[in-house]
């Protein structure tokens, strides 16, 4: 069963406004008990341009991952499931496929064989680079990257700008 069968279409457009994925559009679910870790970090994926949910714990995040983001990040230390058993209840569900990186604080070598065996993604310890996350997940979910920022002038002010630089060096 899923939200699609139990809410009306107001509802799920709703539904999607607050866990911040466009409809159809693949996503990311994070699932962090820490909630000022879990806000970091989405905020960095969607300043990334990547869209992001977020919850913090492991019966959320169950709902969620079977319904519909295009890949699951997950930090080991949630109150009511473990990563690796979230995972393991993902990989028997109709979202087998469901791609997940696991982020862990704290983990040893059999949870790195465990995450392997469940065909995670990637098993990275924390502190993780925050580049080579949006990278990670940007070649999965196939997000484009962010266009810089336009600067604002006049058209060709910065050849100009280039051109008067290299003159005067």
């Amino acid at each position: 069963m899923s939200y699609g069968d139990l809410l009306s279409e107001e509802e799920l457009l709703a539904l999607d406004e607050i866990v911040r994925i466009p409809h159809g559009h693949p996503g990311v679910l994070l699932v962090d008990a820490d909630g000022a870790a879990r806000d970091v970090l989405a905020t960095r994926l969607l300043d990334q341009g990547i869209a992001c949910a977020t919850v913090a714990d492991g019966e959320q995040a169950l709902a969620l991952l079977l319904e519909r983001p295009g890949l699951g990040l997950l930090v080991t230390a949630l109150p009511t499931h473990d990563s690796l058993a979230l995972v393991r209840q993902v990989r028997q569900s109709a979202r087998a496929t469901l791609p997940a990186i696991i982020l862990s604080a704290d983990a040893d070598v059999q949870d790195a064989i465990d995450a392997l065996h469940l065909k995670v993604l990637d098993f990275l310890l924390q502190p993780v680079d925050p580049s080579v996350l949006v990278t990670l997940i940007r070649n999965e979910i196939g997000a484009p990257p962010k266009k810089p920022p336009r600067r604002r002038g006049r058209p060709g002010e910065d050849a100009r700008r280039e051109r008067m630089t290299l003159v005067s060096a």
